[in-house]
């Protein structure tokens, strides 16, 4: 099974202030600027296997890391910048858009740096219910309980995106309900897509630019998403995490995904007490959606340490205790200043600098 992995990093400088990437967004064809100015995505081509993952994604970084020392610049592996001045947004038609619809809140998503991995589509409607039910296992890699300062969240990042972003929008930036086919996944973004050109022609955007910039496959941010160009499903969850911590992540996952192919999935009706959710080799059950939208709120707000969603990621197939999160390291503060937060983002560019020689002498 194909899988591809894009992360997107914070750039710094020397004092830790946040900078634009310059010449690092043109190391490959991997390698690209993001919306805002400081943000760095890298992404992988196709893998057939975790291990030909692993090899590409840290050589990738090797790479990256060499032209960031020579331009005295670092990349810092954390979901929200802790603390900063404001983040100018990259100039574009399609954010001048989004600003219109979604108003002042979606300066959120300018303070955010995620994970996404790609699964190449097989039996797509059980690969999307069970991304959907493995939503919680975010809590693994959460990288930043701060937005500008306050502590807001176990992953700071899920709760800007879900609860402040697009709060007016709920369906375009929540966890959706499971689906019975491909077909009523189209049909919800269809509907999605419908709702934000008409509020998008209330606010005065010219319909032409809407046709251009937006179409139902890409006008919505949410958790989960089918990708008709890879062609892949996608999960947006994670925050950007120190490599290992992602490729372990991206270990686990595939995992699971392998086995939603091998095996029987179904979908619990939260009336039994073994319907909570498992993965076996014999088979592999869901917990009714309300349970995993429980689940996915108490990973978001608390992470593991949520006793029942480490007891749930347990029983789906995670080795929770060899996960680390930078969130639990660093959240120990309601408040940390712009100072305190430069020394973070430059103590965890040099952490991913070491993560990535560590990596790199463990690759025949």
């Amino acid at each position: 099974m194909n899988t591809s992995l894009e992360v997107e990093y914070w750039v710094i400088d020397d004092d830790g202030e946040l900078t634009p990437p310059e010449s690092l967004a043109d190391v490959s064809e991997y390698t690209e600027r993001e919306f805002v100015e400081p943000l760095f995505e890298l992404k992988t081509p196709p893998c057939g296997s975790i291990a030909e993952l692993r090899t590409t994604f840290v050589e990738q970084l090797e790479a990256v890391l060499a032209e960031a020392d020579r331009i005295d610049k670092g990349l810092v592996p954390l979901g929200t910048p802790i603390n900063c001045d404001g983040i100018e947004r990259r100039p574009g038609e399609r954010g001048r858009i989004q600003r219109e619809v979604l108003g002042s809140n979606f300066e959120y998503a300018s303070y955010c740096a995620g994970t996404h991995l790609h699964f190449e589509k097989r039996n797509v409607t059980d690969q999307l219910n069970a991304l959907i039910a493995l939503d919680p296992a975010l809590a693994l890699v959460s990288s930043s309980p701060y937005y500008q300062g306050e502590r807001v969240a176990n992953s700071a990042r899920a709760h800007c995106y879900r609860k402040e972003a697009y709060a007016e929008f709920p369906r375009h930036g929540q966890l959706w309900n499971y689906v019975e086919s491909v077909g009523e996944w189209s049909r919800r973004l269809e509907r999605c897509f419908e709702e934000f050109e008409e509020e998008a022609l209330a606010a005065g955007v010219d319909g032409d630019a809407i046709a251009e910039n937006f179409s139902a496959d890409d006008v919505v941010w949410t958790p989960v998403r089918l990708r008709d160009e890879m062609p892949t499903v996608e999960w947006r969850s994670p925050d950007a995490a120190l490599p290992s911590q992602l490729l372990r992540l991206a270990d686990e996952l595939y995992a699971v995904m392998e086995t939603i192919h091998e095996t029987n999935v179904e979908i619990g009706d939260g009336s039994r007490d073994d319907a909570t959710g498992y993965v076996t080799g014999e088979g592999v059950q869901l917990p009714d959606y309300d349970t995993v939208f429980d689940l996915a709120g108490a990973a978001i707000g608390k992470g593991l340490e949520s006793t029942p969603v480490v007891n749930y990621l347990d029983r789906m197939g995670f080795s929770v205790t060899d996960y680390h999160p930078i969130a639990t390291q660093i959240g120990g503060r309601q408040y940390v200043t712009k100072s305190d937060a430069r020394e973070l983002r430059l103590e965890y560019a040099s952490r991913l600098e070491s993560d990535v020689e560590q990596l790199a002498a463990t690759i025949d």
